[in-house]
């Protein structure tokens, strides 16, 4: 079943570049300058009908196929032309095919704000290309009064996080380019509607103590038609320091320990006749986990990015 424990991480792994010189995400090796603004709308639709308990592939027997809808609305701000703000809120809706006999209704709501501020420390060009490296520090906690023990149809996790990530990218001169990511997720709590749980012992709280994480991701990416279409072919791989495994014939819940290992394809086109103006789509599976759900997602959205603020004419008076 599903914890969705990186569910911060994939909403801005997920790239959605805004246009083809200037648009970024906190995982990425692009910088706005200052003064500059991308907003992104977005739909992302996932499921699975298997997911691993502990590290034993099963079947949903009871609840079938797994739904996740989810609608993203996302600003990226150039503060400076080296530091970037992000700021986001997803809305999710999930479902089973088999409610089984309206037991299992699914949830829906606004999940987690996430905010967060990109720094590039280097970015030199040399003979054959242009080395980058730079540093992400990000938020998130919940907007709304969602269960996070109702798993796996809850929005999230319901508990605070900071994740702080470092990111290095060589880009050719041909366009193509190798970027990778490496990231810790710290967590704090998450309270349950009951007062007893068990993890690896028994604990009688409602409060659950959420497992950190460390994420690594690798891209290998192309700019091609004068950086008018941007590829990328991704792997990324999120790993939990702690935790617990979910127990034969039990739900999942937030302690658990989960592994995931995920593939993903991502496009996105400037549109050369609409200035500003950017479409993206991807596809992303997870290939291997341990108490984590065999879920695919594919997802499509606008970008537009504009100057937020109007550059002064040098002859105008005061």
């Amino acid at each position: 079943m599903h914890k969705l424990k990186y569910l911060f991480c994939t909403l801005f792994v997920v790239p959605i570049m805004c246009t083809h010189l200037s648009a970024q995400t906190p995982s990425d090796a692009i910088m706005m300058n200052a003064e500059q603004a991308c907003i992104l709308l977005e739909y992302n639709y996932g499921s699975f009908d298997q997911y691993w308990e502990g590290s034993y592939l099963r079947e949903n027997q009871t609840i079938a196929t797994v739904r996740r809808n989810t609608v993203m609305s996302m600003m990226a701000v150039g503060i400076l032309d080296k530091l970037n703000f992000f700021i986001g809120v997803p809305y999710i809706k999930t479902e089973s095919s088999d409610p089984n006999g309206g037991k299992f209704a699914g949830a829906s709501g606004f999940q987690d704000l996430s905010l967060a501020l990109k720094y590039q420390i280097i970015n030199k060009e040399k003979e054959k290309g242009t080395f980058s490296a730079l540093a992400t520090v990000g938020f998130s906690t919940p907007v709304s009064n969602y269960l996070p023990d109702y798993m796996p149809y809850s929005l999230g996790l319901g508990a605070p996080e900071l994740s702080y990530r470092a990111i290095a990218q060589y880009q050719w001169k041909n366009g193509l380019y190798l970027r990778g990511a490496g990231a810790f997720l710290w967590r704090g709590y998450a309270r349950a509607e009951r007062e007893y749980y068990y993890n690896n012992g028994s604990y009688y709280t409602s409060l659950m103590d959420v497992p950190n994480a460390v994420t690594f991701e690798g891209v290998l990416g192309l700019w091609a038609f004068k950086n008018a279409l941007q590829l990328e072919f991704s792997y990324m791989s999120s790993n939990s320091t702690s935790g617990d495994d979910i127990r034969s014939y039990n739900a999942p819940q937030p302690t658990n320990n989960i592994d995931s290992d995920r593939l993903g394809l991502f496009a996105h086109f400037y549109v050369p006749s609409v200035k500003g103006l950017g479409i993206v789509a991807y596809h992303n599976r997870v290939v291997n986990g341990r108490n984590a759900a065999k879920i695919n997602t594919t997802g499509v959205g606008l970008t537009y990015y504009f100057n937020y603020r109007k550059k002064q004419d040098k002859n105008e008076t005061y």
